[in-house]
């Protein structure tokens, strides 16, 4: 009777230690128990500002600075132009003009004489230079046509304006319709504003008007016809 008690408790032993092993490792194939337990720390969202902290190695995670930009030489504007920095470069009778005998209309440019980029902008005034001396000149009132914009010439650029005169009416000496003597002058006079007044003659005839007025056109960098 004895050895047979051992045996039991042999037995029992055995079946306690099996269902011990069945309830370890019966957990495992489904992974819900070990979801719960220990191994969980290995998947556990970092604490707020973690990721931030640790995706700065690639980028993404932290702001960048702000990157200064300095001014490049293409946004620096250009000083208005002077009496030293433009000079009447062309004059000429212009293609298209008012009919009848005389000169009718003119073209002049400007020219940037200097060795940087200056600016213009308006209207030119214009004077008939008596006997060819500006110390004699006869002012003519203008009325401008359009509107006026800044022009930026850069060294060797030019500008344009076109003069448009009552005509001399008639062959020979001519005759102005409104009665006035018609007037003719070898040279004009021509401001640009805030760059002075310049002498110029035409490269063919001389300027002949009445009633000393004359439309004009501002400073453009388009070239008229």
């Amino acid at each position: 009777m004895q050895y047979t008690a051992g045996v039991q408790r042999a037995a029992a032993a055995i079946v306690v230690l099996a269902a011990a092993t069945a309830l370890t490792t019966g957990c495992t194939p489904s992974g819900e128990a070990g979801a719960a337990d220990g191994p969980s720390q290995s998947v556990q969202s970092p604490a707020p500002g973690a990721a931030a902290a640790g995706s700065s190695s690639g980028g993404t995670g932290q702001a960048k600075p702000a990157v200064s930009v300095s001014p490049t030489a293409s946004g620096v504007k250009a000083k208005p132009c002077t009496t030293d920095d433009v000079k009447v470069a062309e004059a000429r009778q212009a293609a298209v003009r008012p009919t009848g005998t005389g000169t009718g209309a003119a073209v002049v440019a400007v020219a940037n004489v200097s060795k940087g980029a200056c600016t213009l902008q308006g209207f030119p005034t214009v004077a008939g230079a008596g006997n060819g001396s500006p110390d004699k000149n006869v002012p003519l009132a203008t009325t401008h046509s359009g509107s006026a914009a800044t022009v930026s010439l850069a060294p060797g650029a030019r500008a344009w304006t076109k003069l448009t005169f009552v005509n001399v009416q008639g062959e020979a000496d001519g005759y102005c319709e409104s009665g006035a003597t018609p007037a003719s002058f070898p040279t004009l006079v021509v401001g640009v504003p805030g760059a002075g007044a310049h002498q110029t003659a035409l490269d063919d005839g001389i300027f002949a008007l009445c009633d000393n007025k004359a439309t004009v056109t501002a400073y453009s960098a388009t070239k008229p016809s």
